[in-house]
Parts: C-alpha cells; sequence; structure tokens
C-alpha cells in the first residue's frame, strides 16, 4: 500500500507495501507521533490484519477471497509472518491513524520472495477518512514471470481509486516475447477495458512518471465515482471490482507464481537489480514520505526499518 505527499485528490501509486500504492495526504492534514509497541500476539496480530475493521463489507471480503486464494494455493510454500508485532500493528497516539501489516515470506525452495498485505486507516480533518487496503506479491528472480499488486484507495463514502496489475520484470520493448506471453496472448487488457465501460468509471492518470513507467500497458488505474447514481461504491466492488480482481488473482497464481521457468546468470543478475531498484524506490518515493505525518517519526523509521530487511532496500 502506499500513501504518497500529494492530496488524496492527486494521489500517486507504486507496487508493493504495496501500501503496493500510493495515496496522499499533504503536509498539514496529519500531526502524529509514535505509538507504543503492541503486545498483541501473533494471532491476534493475522487476526487484526484480516479484520479490515475501517471498510465496508463487500471491499472486506474482496481483500479476504484475494487472501485465502493465494494462502489456499500456495501456503504450503510461504513461512508464517515474521514481522516483529509493532510492525504488524501500530497506531498513533491520538487514534487518528491505525494500520496492519502482515509479510510472509517465500520457503528457499519457493519461487515466492514474499506476499505483503495490509491496511491504513487516517481520519481527515477535514473530516470523513482516508482507507487504504493493499495486497502485493513478490516473486524472486528464479523466474521472470510478473509481481502481483493491488491497492484499494477511498477517501469518501462515493469514490475510490483502483491500481492493480501485474507489473512487468522486463522492458516490454526490448522483450517482445514476455509482452506477447504475459500481456497480448492473455488479453490481460479485456479487464481494464471492462470496467472502463461502465459509467462511474473513468482512467485514473497518476502524477508520477516513475509510477506509469513501473506499471505494465494492461494495468488497472481508474477512479470509480458513484456520485447520486444508482450504484453504491459497495456495489461496484461486488459487482465489478470482486471478480476482476479474482481472475486476475488466478491467472497469476496458475501461470507466473507455479510455473517453474529457466533464468540465466546474466538473466537473473538483471532480474534482481530491477527488483531492487523498485522496491527501494517503493520505500523512498511512497512510504518514507507518508509514514512520518501519519505515524510519527519513531514508529516511521521503525516499520520503515524492517519493510527494507524484507526488501533488502
Amino acid at each position: 500500500m502506499a500513501v504518497s505527499s500529494r492530496q488524496f485528490t492527486h494521489c500517486s501509486t507504486i507496487p508493493v507495501f504495496p501500501f503496493s500504492s500510493r495515496v496522499a495526504l499533504s503536509r498539514t492534514q496529519v500531526s502524529c507521533s509514535s505509538s507504543a509497541p503492541t503486545s498483541m500476539d501473533s494471532g491476534a496480530l493475522r487476526k487484526k490484519f484480516l479484520e479490515f475493521p475501517y471498510v465496508s463489507a463487500p471491499h472486506r471480503n474482496l481483500m479476504l477471497e484475494l487472501i485465502s486464494s493465494m494462502e489456499t494455493r500456495i501456503g504450503d510454500s510461504l513461512q508464517p509472518c515474521t514481522l516483529p508485532p509493532d510492525a504488524q500493528y501500530f497506531e498513533n497516539p491520538n487514534g487518528s491513524a491505525h494500520a496492519s501489516l502482515h509479510l510472509r515470506s517465500g520457503v528457499s525452495s519457493s519461487q515466492i520472495d514474499f506476499i505483503l498485505g495490509g491496511w491504513i486507516h487516517c481520519k481527515l480533518p477535514s473530516g470523513g477518512a482516508l482507507n487504504i487496503t493493499s495486497l502485493s506479491s513478490y516473486l524472486k528472480p528464479s523466474t521472470d514471470a510478473p509481481h502481483f499488486l493491488m491497492d484499494v484507495i477511498q477517501s469518501s463514502r462515493t469514490s475510490l481509486v483502483l491500481i492493480l496489475d501485474l507489473t512487468p520484470r522486463k522492458d516490454l520493448i526490448l522483450n517482445l516475447d514476455y509482452l506477447k506471453t504475459y500481456y497480448e496472448d492473455t488479453q490481460l487488457d479485456t479487464y481494464r477495458q471492462r470496467l472502463q465501460r461502465l459509467p462511474e468509471v473513468r482512467p485514473y492518470f497518476s502524477p508520477s512518471l516513475y509510477i506509469r513507467s513501473v506499471l505494465s500497458p494492461t494495468a488497472i488505474l481508474v477512479s470509480i465515482d458513484t456520485g447520486d447514481g444508482e450504484k453504491s461504491v459497495e456495489e461496484m466492488i461486488q459487482e465489478h471490482i470482486n471478480p476482476i480482481a479474482k481472475e486476475i488473482v488466478q491467472f497469476w497464481l496458475d501461470k507466473c507464481a507455479s510455473v517453474e521457468k529457466q533464468v540465466g546468470e546474466t538473466e537473473r543478475a538483471y532480474l534482481v537489480k530491477r527488483d531492487q531498484i523498485i522496491k527501494s524506490k517503493t520505500i523512498e518515493v511512497d512510504l518514507a514520505s507518508s509514514f512520518p505525518r501519519l505515524f510519527g517519526q519513531e514508529i516511521s523509521a521503525h516499520v520503515l526499518g524492517v519493510l527494507r530487511e524484507y526488501y533488502h532496500a
């Protein structure tokens, strides 16, 4: 999940923390200091993560179904969450901002690097709240298959931003076979087209050129505004976002996470370098600019330090 330094109406997004994504609060919107470490045990912390307590039932069900799909299919290839407790759940002292992170690394024999899910809730001084839910998965350089990223960013009852992508790990111009294999022959762009035919949906353009260059040409970046229309945001999630997200996750599980590939030493070195740059930029551009304003310097430094260890950033 990601939160950028711009205001929500100009939110930016990158893959991973994806609080893989990336919304923004202005420098004056939130003023927080760090909270004390949580005393919850691992079971309680996982339960807290899976509550997604501040979003609607359809939004919560979407996240739970995607997490369940991943864990059912590749759970044997994942270790339990090993984040320290005070990086799994944290909040600021006045209770205006809360976050939960759940990271499961792949076992040594797995192609999975790690899966990271989480949510952020922040009360806005102007009224209302900002809610971000995120799920992302990174693969190891033993395969060149795309990573997975999804962020749902909501700051009002009638609108949200959706970022959903299989992020490429190769230059698509220099590697046309890669473009064909993962994006053209699979007709991934039909999912974006399905959403954008709906009257409530508009393309979302990140103000960050870097972010635009990281995502694939089939990435779903849309804003959904139901306004006073017949459908609610909850209905849009249940009827449209949910089935599309589940199909894309299933494709990623079938064709990316579960397919063994032969990667040579030169290509592996390239993948390591590219993945490392993206992970580092996610921390630098996204989280490091937002967490201190949400949670204070002390807890932000601690949580970001923990994530850098897992991101090797």
